[in-house]
């Protein structure tokens, strides 16, 4: 199966699906806990007959979805299959798609030794090594319910920020955090490498990225 840039996932994706980190997501507000269990039926049923199985989160007044196909480790065109179905399910249930406030959270820590410093952290935190290329650069939870670490290659000089927050979002809602952030007292770092991210830190310097799939492969 074929991966998708991001591109190709933001072009064919239905209305109200993001592409974020990997995964085709979006939320569909059901209004009651009752609403939502029976549209979570009904889209595992439509998966179960597609043979692709999205993760499926459950609120009381509403339902999260996230699809990707893991054999790959990308969205594929099985997902945007699915995301349709899906949009046509909820729209059956008098729902629509929302991609409004979407992110995914993930940490980002800078070293130089990665390779000895992940075995340390996958054990700590209950996570999964994952190997790119040969080099151990991130941890996951292969529940999915913790925020993902990767380790950005850095120098080894002191002082430096150790740790920060990369938050995936979709590209529109770039400048609107930037705005908010910038008004909360913040400063912008860094556009250096906009629209892959954005650098951004409080008023103590602390920084964190604003990351979309835009110039990626």
């Amino acid at each position: 199966m074929t991966k998708l840039s991001g591109r190709e996932i933001a072009e064919q994706a239905p209305d109200g699906w993001v592409y974020l980190l990997g995964g085709l997501q979006t939320r569909l507000r059901t209004g009651n806990f009752a609403a939502g269990l029976a549209l979570l039926n009904a889209i595992a049923a439509a998966a179960e007959e597609m043979d692709h199985h999205p993760d499926l989160d459950l609120r009381y007044t509403y339902l999260d979805v996230r699809t990707t196909s893991h054999d790959v480790g990308r969205v594929t065109g099985r997902d945007l299959r699915l995301a349709g179905t899906i949009s046509d399910l909820a729209a059956r249930a008098g729902v629509t798609p929302e991609r409004a406030g979407l992110a995914v959270l993930e940490l980002a820590l800078d070293t130089p030794a990665a390779d000895r410093v992940a075995p340390f952290w996958a054990a700590v935190l209950g996570m999964e090594q994952r190997d790119h290329d040969g080099v151990n650069d991130e941890v996951r939870d292969a529940a999915g319910r913790l925020p993902a670490v990767w380790f950005q290659r850095s120098g080894s000089q002191e002082p430096r920020q150790r740790w920060h927050p990369d938050l995936w979002v979709d590209p529109s809602e770039v400048r609107p955090r930037i705005d908010a952030a910038l008004a909360a007292g913040g400063t912008l770092v860094s556009d250096a490498d906009a629209p892959r991210f954005w650098v951004l830190a409080d008023p103590e310097g602390n920084r964190v990225c604003l990351c979309t799939w835009q110039d990626r492969g």
